[in-house]
């Protein structure tokens, strides 16, 4: 079973991780390796929310999502996004940024730097938007119930995720421009374009945010018309027709799905830029996380556990939070590569060593309900 589901993904590890000693030594395999498995840790989420909405779509829309779907997933918005955005900001074409990450290493190297302060901003304030709704958020499984519990009550006051990202925006374009200023103006110019770029990746994330709502709404909707309309059909004693209701449905899980795939990938690209500028070390390192995603929907659909680690979702989201927090600070100091991944590594092990814990403890805690139920 582990073999026949994660065949492609182990190849595809093996043949990259190679491929990375090969042309860039032991650096390139080590930033490949931590970005492989930083995007594998984010992308366990990816799965398990795909994978509670797949589970409900007939075999031909599973089809659909597991091939065309993860097609853009991994082409489109793992491979070819973090070549797109490199090519905006630093304003070249596509095909010469990568022209230049062959040929001219140098400039390319230089042209990422000054475009990182508008990569940086933007991807930080996007992904501190996903961890803050997430610490914001009321829930009944907690991971650190001393801190999310206070922090859920801070979540019930309207716009306060959106209050607490303007204000580190803020504060880190105060500290650019009191770095500006220290210079004598030589980088007076990034100060706006730090302000503008983390206002756009707010903005992206709550279009994003908006699109997956309202795609979840209209399939709700859908569901309560499909179950009213077969109602309907047994009263009147015809036979449902559920085939085309049930598409029509289908149709809107798989948009719904669309949705949060790429916001998913979205975090993932955007998080790797607080690793590396690599292009071509990004590619192989997200390119390997995402077919881990394939590979782990499929899993979690046939076996239908999907509640096995309690805590991974808050590791994933906190690992999140530590990147954005990792990426705003870049925008003034310097960051070790190494450091920033193995943080988001050390959050997703410690969340999946605690939730092993905790199951760990549920089982002894069963088994003696057990025993004294025996014993009365």
């Amino acid at each position: 079973m582990i073999l026949k589901t994660f065949g492609w993904s182990f190849g595809v590890t093996i043949a990259g991780l190679a491929a990375a000693l090969y042309f860039w030594g032991w650096e390139g395999f080590a930033v490949v390796a931590i970005l492989s498995v930083l995007e594998i840790s984010l992308s366990f989420d990816n799965a398990v929310v795909n994978a509670g909405v797949l589970k409900r779509m007939n075999e031909f829309w599973q089809k659909i999502f597991l091939t065309i779907g993860i097609l853009i997933a991994v082409f489109g918005m793992r491979l070819v996004f973090p070549v797109l955005i490199v090519a905006v900001t630093a304003g070249v074409g596509p095909i010469e940024a990568v022209e230049l990450a062959l040929d001219d290493p140098d400039q390319y190297s230089e042209m990422v730097t000054d475009a990182h302060p508008s990569i940086a901003a933007f991807g930080g304030m996007f992904l501190l938007m996903i961890a803050l709704n997430f610490v914001f958020e009321e829930r009944e499984v907690m991971w650190a119930r001393w801190l999310e519990k206070p922090l859920s009550k801070l979540g019930r006051i309207d716009g306060f995720s959106v209050g607490v990202a303007l204000a580190a925006l803020l504060l880190t374009a105060t500290t650019v421009a009191s770095q500006a200023y220290q210079h004598g103006g030589l980088h007076a110019d990034k100060t706006e374009t730090v302000l503008l770029s983390g206002l756009a990746g707010l903005l992206t994330y709550l279009l994003v945010g908006g699109l997956s709502g309202y795609f979840e709404h209209r399939l709700e909707d859908d569901q309560e018309k499909m179950h009213e309309a077969e109602e309907a059909a047994r009263r009147a004693g015809k036979k449902p027709t559920a085939v085309g209701v049930g598409g029509k449905a289908a149709f809107f899980l798989f948009l719904y799905l669309e949705v949060l795939d790429a916001s998913f990938s979205f975090d993932g690209v955007i998080g790797a830029f607080a690793i590396t500028n690599h292009i071509f070390w990004m590619a192989l390192g997200l390119g390997i996380g995402a077919m881990y995603v394939r590979s782990l929907t499929i899993y979690l659909v046939r076996q239908g556990t999907l509640d096995d680690y309690r805590y991974l979702e808050h590791g994933a989201h906190y690992a999140i939070g530590a990147l954005a927090v990792m990426l705003l600070i870049s925008i003034r100091w310097h960051l070790p590569e190494v450091v920033t991944g193995l943080v988001g590594v050390g959050l997703i092990g410690w969340a999946f060593y605690s939730s092993v814990r905790a199951n760990r403890r549920d089982d002894a805690e069963g088994r003696g309900h057990r025993q004294i139920s025996d014993e009365v």
